[in-house]
């Protein structure tokens, strides 16, 4: 049911597209055999069985309708504290943090544009989502750009990022990291999500090749000697479906 339960506005070429065409080639191959023009029945068949097992990935494996699974307990281990999340767009990695620490708070920060297939993203979804979950009390939503942050020095015992400073340049990347080491109190552990091109990825999302400022695969020691530059300590590194995290801490005094 928690499929069902949120709204992250995924528009219907992520969430239904595949189905969809799994629907179509299901129906043109059922005619090609027909007509028996059977090798390419066989092909459009191929095809459906491609659609269908991408509609599961993405919205199970991937979860584009569900908040994200933390990756990593050792995240905020205190289990309290205030939380940024830098490019928090309609709260799914926002939620993550609500729901794996329920003693924490969340600053939810984002410019709400809709350049990254969230229709009618804004604060509104964001808070909806929250009350969904039953833990909008615990989060503050600011209308914000990461690479200028709106926030004193120091402010945050913890921050996180998913899937959105992937999306910048090489030079708004270091912008956005310099600028996190510069909220997060001195030991504040950031927790960095980016696409990984994974085989979920790579069979649901094969256009994802490209995806991100690095392009191709996601290169761990260049996002590594990116954090370390910015004044970071790396923690811990890994994977889960279709992501590559970072924990670390940040060691300017």
């Amino acid at each position: 049911m928690d499929l069902l339960r949120y709204d992250f506005g995924y528009e219907w070429p992520w969430t239904w597209g595949h189905m969809i065409a799994a629907v179509c080639f299901t129906a043109l191959a059922a005619g090609l055999v027909r007509v028996r023009w059977r090798r390419a029945g066989a092909l459009c068949a191929a095809l459906a069985l491609w659609a269908a097992a991408g509609a599961v990935i993405v919205n199970l494996v991937l979860g584009f309708s569900l908040p994200i699974r933390l990756p990593t307990e050792r995240f905020l281990a205190s289990v309290e504290g205030r939380v940024l999340d830098a490019g928090a767009g309609s709260g799914r990695s926002a939620l993550m943090v609500l729901a794996a620490r329920p003693r924490a708070t969340v600053t939810a920060l984002d410019i709400f544009g809709a350049e990254y297939g969230i229709g009618g993203n804004g604060p509104e979804r964001l808070m909806a989502n929250a009350r969904a979950a039953g833990a909008d009390p615990r989060l503050e939503v600011r209308v914000g750009d990461m690479r200028a942050m709106p926030f004193e020095p120091r402010t945050f015992d913890g921050a996180v990022s998913a899937f959105a400073i992937d999306h910048l340049s090489r030079a708004d990347v270091e912008k956005t990291f310099a600028e996190m080491a510069r909220v997060l109190k001195p030991g504040g552990q950031f927790l960095l999500l980016v696409i990984n091109q994974d085989a979920w990825v790579r069979t649901a999302l094969p256009f994802f090749v490209h995806h991100g400022y690095f392009g191709g695969r996601a290169s761990p020691d260049r996002w590594r000697s990116g954090l370390e530059r910015a004044g970071f300590t790396m923690l811990e590194q890994g994977t889960q479906p279709g992501t590559l995290y970072f924990l670390v801490e940040n060691a300017t005094r």
